[in-house]
């Protein structure tokens, strides 16, 4: 071997050595950094002038596994849906109340009963007469509460699905600059893995909204295409467009046109249908709440409301009513159209004939809401059967419940179960899909930056450099021998 191979071999060394100390230096650095792979150097043997054998770096990979980045991905989208759904069903759970808390709707029902009995025991005491007006208006109140808490969690649910629209389009946009920069890197021998790791950083932040498989293509671009087929990216980016409302009432359903779906390069899509192409994750969630969730509570609610009506607009509870007029509870000041029931439970209020508020008199609570002077203040009978009507089980006309005859305290609670029910369903999901993100997480950070390794790789890479420096020193100190002789 000549003097000129043996330099030839050692500066290839430092060089090479040189390269992957600045590898592992950007590993250990970039340890807790989002989105980072982790770098590897890769190198060969070369000939040098017909003499000897140097090394030459080849290329600095980034490794990641892409199965386990792929599954990890699905339990992102998997979690975000449960999570939103959860979160959907606690807030309505909560605007119904637990029994016993004060302003709850089966406390709203007690409150009333307890006010009827009471009164029925002294039908000549004006106060406890007031009891019961204020205790039906306190019930119809918290009813209008619900409803209306119901179509704010609908409302809410549009305003994010707009937002998550957004961001869809932003991150799209900004993926498809990078396939373009990452192209234009390789093809000019340049280094594009921080333009990778900056994608999928994107990539994951789409993936809580849809779950997205990435497919590769030439020159280090990528596809998304979701788990229904529809196609995000390829190439160039979906334009998703989305027109929200400012406001939502029971009645307002994309089948109304009232509300709208997303829509994909100008195509609507059908969030119900099985091949929805963006079904999974947060978005598909949220039309789950606006569309069919919240659209089945307000029904339930709305026939709690019904019921409740349909009970005292009996003239065989009340002689005093004549045909075709409304009991203790309205619809808005009339009696319950079947055909209009949607939003009822907004619309429920006391009649205003013993509601001294609005020039009614609560006496007529005893004596019958057609009567015209207070009549016999000890004749309770008409306080009775308004009790006995409350508590009489009866058939539900209409929402989610099951045929079963029931009271209409036992509906109440009955409501609160069937939400209850869901709720806890959906944070059972959410704890699933929470455990199988965390595993999948740690199977991914295991895959990561392993700051020991590195270390051990720096310690090797320290002897490989110093090797090749004393042999370039050895070199030049033979050079120098030869000179003075």
């Amino acid at each position: 071997m000549s003097v000129t191979s043996t330099l030839g071999n050692a500066l290839s060394g430092l060089t090479a050595a040189s390269k992957a100390a600045s590898v592992v230096s950007s590993n250990i650095a970039n340890a807790t950094t989002e989105g980072y792979g982790v770098r590897q150097v890769q190198t060969t043997s070369v000939s040098l002038n017909g003499q000897g054998s140097g090394v030459q770096v080849v290329s600095v990979s980034r490794n990641v596994n892409e199965g386990v980045l792929a599954d990890r991905r699905a339990a992102d989208a998997a979690y975000a849906q449960a999570a939103t759904l959860a979160s959907f069903y606690g807030s309505v759970e909560g605007a119904i109340g637990l029994p016993g808390d004060e302003g709850s709707l089966s406390s709203e029902f007690s409150q009333f009963e307890a006010a009827l009995v009471e009164a029925g025991s002294r039908p000549d005491s004006d106060a406890r007469l007031a009891n019961v007006v204020r205790a039906a208006e306190s019930l119809a109140g918290t009813l209008n509460d619900l409803s209306a808490d119901i179509q704010s969690e609908r409302l809410e649910a549009e305003k994010e699905i707009a937002r998550q629209v957004d961001n869809l389009n932003t991150s799209l946009a900004q993926i498809q600059d990078l396939n373009g920069d990452i192209r234009l890197q390789i093809a000019a021998g340049n280094d594009p893995l921080g333009l990778m790791d900056q994608r999928q950083v994107l990539i994951d932040q789409i993936a809580t909204i849809v779950p997205v498989s990435v497919v590769d293509r030439d020159f280090g671009q990528v596809a998304l295409i979701t788990e229904s087929g529809g196609v995000l990216l390829d190439g160039t980016a979906a334009e998703i467009s989305f027109r929200d409302v400012g406001l939502i009432t029971p009645e307002m359903t994309v089948a109304s046109g009232g509300l709208y779906q997303v829509e994909i390069n100008g195509s609507p899509v059908d969030s119900t249908s099985p091949n929805n192409p963006l079904k999974g994750g947060s978005l598909d969630a949220l039309f789950e709440i606006r569309d069919e969730l919240a659209v089945s509570a307000q029904g339930d609610v709305d026939a709690v409301a019904r019921d409740l009506i349909e009970r005292f607009q009996n003239s065989a509870i009340d002689p005093t009513l004549s045909a075709g007029e409304p009991g203790l509870f309205t619809d808005a000041g009339a009696l319950v159209d079947p055909a209009n029931e949607v939003g009822l439970a907004g619309r429920i209020e006391l009649n205003a004939r013993v509601d001294p508020a609005k020039g009614g008199e609560v006496w007529r609570v005893r004596t019958g809401l057609g009567a015209t002077s207070p009549g016999d203040p000890g004749a309770g009978g008409i306080i009775l059967a308004l009790s006995d009507a409350l508590s009489e089980p009866k058939v539900v006309a209409s929402g989610s419940f099951s045929s079963i005859p029931r009271t209409a305290a036992v509906l109440a609670s009955d409501l609160l179960s069937t939400i209850g029910a869901a709720r806890q369903a959906s944070e059972n999901e959410v704890s699933y899909t929470a455990a199988k993100w965390e595993t999948l997480r740690s199977l991914e950070l295991e895959g990561g930056v392993d700051t020991d390794a590195e270390l051990q790789k720096l310690l090797m890479i320290e002897t490989a450099y110093a090797a090749n420096a004393r042999v370039i020193q050895t070199v030049d100190e033979m050079l120098d021998l030869l000179l003075r002789i």
